[in-house]
């Protein structure tokens, strides 16, 4: 988390200042009838939303830090439902659907809005809000914050947010799918990047969840750059299985700056040649990282080559040696099939080496074919060929089956576009997928049929 800077505040002085001076805001002193603060609403939250997405976009380590200067009764609880709804869902949920840390932002600001002079409005926007938080927090952390609640009003207000319902773990999780549509269109995330161990053991998990977010959409990350060089630099965090993690993620994603890549490569061969940690471990990080990106991109792997040092004569540089080919070539060539086969039989069948080729291998023919046109139907019949060979090396079923699927796909969409059973186009599909389908395992001759069979609608019944 980072300080919010000066030009920020600047402008948020002067949005206080408008809503101070407003005329909504003195008829709504006058009246203080709900639909007048509405109206005071419409009028001022706009501005500071702006300015939030501004500060999400370029500087989105100074989010809380701007979540916290909205804690002053001149901006009357505007834009605070919002704020609460970040900090609700920054809190990362354990495999029962509950928080694994307290989530002491959202307490914050929900004190602040108790004792507002506001209340009675703004309660009216931030009820889901506090019944999610309350669902996903720990009833002792919950009997505290009641304790600390004098005012009888605001501490009935709070009771009759906790719902017994959410006692369930699968109605927690499907609210919590729920609530977090309502906020998929806004970037709100932010992280602290962890200096010591301590730290690191408690921000690990959601720093991850950043750098997945920012370093996959379309994000500027300059700002980002200090915290970066730094940590993947910082030799107390040396031996922690979760430094390697983040190092990794961070080699993936992001371009660095010169003292970056020299921090990092050095720490990456550092953990490599000092610590407890093998290449089984990386494997299983990236494969996981796979996984949870759907997909690691060809300029990923790329990415993160640069900081494996060759010299080394271990598991990773046989791995980046292989994957320089493939890369170079292209995945379609035969110095690069060559290449995946003799390094392939040199593990064992369903290791995580093993595994790791197989994903990158899925990945780039996975690019190629969602990206493929239904008019280009032509170059999916070349792939194919490509297809054949690395199912062949291969000779695992999961692959086989993933490649199954990205297959049906197309050919249901290039079915749904040419729908005319005697056009070129059709029958040249229809006979390239009999062809194939059967002898590549992917289904029957009964299947295939049952494919290009027309759907008969039911008969209605006349009277």
């Amino acid at each position: 988390m980072q300080e919010l800077d000066i030009r920020y505040k600047t402008i948020l002085d002067d949005i206080k200042t408008s809503i101070q001076l407003s005329e909504e805001l003195k008829t709504y002193l006058d009246t203080e009838e709900d639909e007048d603060y509405k109206a005071l609403v419409t009028a001022h939250e706009q501005p500071i939303h702006t300015l939030y997405e501004q500060i999400a976009a370029e500087n989105p380590l100074q989010l809380v830090a701007f979540e916290k200067q909205l804690l002053d009764e001149k901006f009357e609880g505007l834009y605070l439902p919002k704020a609460m709804g970040y900090a609700v869902l920054r809190g990362r949920v354990n495999e029962h659907i509950k928080y694994i840390r307290p989530q002491d932002h959202f307490a914050q600001i929900l004190d602040f809005i108790l004792s507002s002079m506001n209340f009675d409005q703004i309660k009216q926007r931030v009820g889901q809000s506090i019944q999610i938080c309350f669902a996903l927090s720990s009833d002792i952390w919950i009997t505290n914050i009641l304790a600390s609640v004098t005012n009888k009003r605001a501490h009935s207000f709070l009771e009759s947010q906790r719902s017994i319902k959410y006692r369930d773990a699968k109605l927690r999780n499907t609210a919590l799918v729920k609530y977090r549509k309502q906020f998929q269109s806004l970037n709100f995330e932010t992280a602290k990047f962890p200096k010591d161990k301590n730290e690191l053991l408690v921000e690990a998990g959601s720093l991850e969840n950043f750098l997945i977010y920012r370093g996959t959409g379309d994000h500027n990350n300059q700002s980002l750059s200090a915290e970066l060089n730094h940590f993947v630099g910082n030799a107390d965090l040396m031996g922690e299985p979760s430094y390697y993690q983040l190092c990794l993620l961070i080699g993936l994603l992001y371009e660095l700056d010169d003292t970056g890549k020299a921090n990092l490569k050095k720490t990456l061969t550092t953990i490599r040649t000092e610590y407890d940690q093998d290449s089984t471990q990386f494997f299983t990080m990236t494969n996981n990282y796979s996984d949870q990106m759907h997909g690691i991109s060809l300029e990923a792997e790329k990415r993160l080559a640069q900081y494996i040092d060759r010299a080394i004569d271990d598991k990773l540089t046989a791995f980046f040696n292989m994957l320089d080919v493939v890369n170079t070539k292209g995945y379609v060539s035969p110095e690069a099939t060559n290449a995946v086969r003799e390094y392939y039989y040199q593990n064992e069948g369903l290791s995580e080496e093993n595994e790791a080729i197989r994903k990158s291998t899925y990945n780039k023919l996975a690019d190629f074919l969602n990206n493929l046109t239904v008019e280009d139907y032509n170059e999916y019949f070349e792939i194919n060929k490509v297809f054949s060979e690395y199912m062949e090396i291969y000779g695992n079923q999961k692959f086989n089956q993933n490649l199954k699927d990205l297959s049906l796909k197309y050919v249901k969409k290039c079915l749904k576009h040419y729908k005319d059973k005697r056009s070129k186009e059709y029958q040249d599909i229809k006979k390239f997928v009999k062809a194939t389908f059967v002898d590549y395992g992917f289904m029957t001759e009964k299947q295939v049929t049952e494919l290009f069979k027309t759907k008969r609608k039911p008969k209605v019944a006349t009277k």
